[in-house]
């Protein structure tokens, strides 16, 4: 694993069962359910041993994810960026509460604060990065919550608009 200056994570609980929950994140093109700026989530390849799609934003922002570690239902961990641009490293895992109660932890360690010297990053990453980034990740989470108990689809911008996305 690589050495990162700074990273967010959210984690939210769901009343589901951890199972249930990896069916959910697992499944091919799994985004387009309950990720609220997913305007697309389509498959590259999605098998055994390849895990890789593309996401598209509200905003038109094009990612591709490419999943480098599955581990089969406990989480994943994946890169996602620009094709052939700069990559942040994310990792998605779940813990069992209870029986019929799980967790989910999405942590990201994004590319543009984890080059460089961590002391002139730090001022930049508190104020700006961080209140986004955090503030998507809890709309995501939130977004797979309301997923779980309606059984449809999550509506866009959901949980309000964010400069970044939206």
């Amino acid at each position: 694993m690589n050495n990162y200056n700074f990273s967010i994570k959210h984690r939210e609980e769901f009343d589901i069962s951890s199972q249930k929950l990896w069916e959910i994140i697992s499944e091919p093109s799994n985004l387009n359910h309950y990720h609220p700026f997913c305007k697309n989530n389509d498959i590259i390849s999605w098998d055994g041993e390849n895990h890789h799609d593309r996401l598209e934003y509200l905003n038109g922002v094009i990612l591709e994810r490419k999943i480098i570690s599955w581990i089969e239902k406990k989480g994943y961990d994946l890169n996602i960026g620009r094709v052939n641009g700069r990559q942040s490293h994310v990792s998605w895992r779940i813990e069992d509460v209870s029986d019929n109660r799980s967790a989910l932890t999405i942590k990201v360690h994004p590319w543009m604060m984890n080059q460089g010297n961590k002391l002139f990053q730090f001022l930049p990453f508190q104020l700006f990065v961080k209140p986004q980034l955090k503030s998507y990740l809890k709309s995501v989470l939130r977004g797979l919550k309301w997923y779980t108990k309606h059984n449809k689809p999550t509506p866009r911008n959901h949980f309000g608009k964010l400069a970044w996305f939206s």
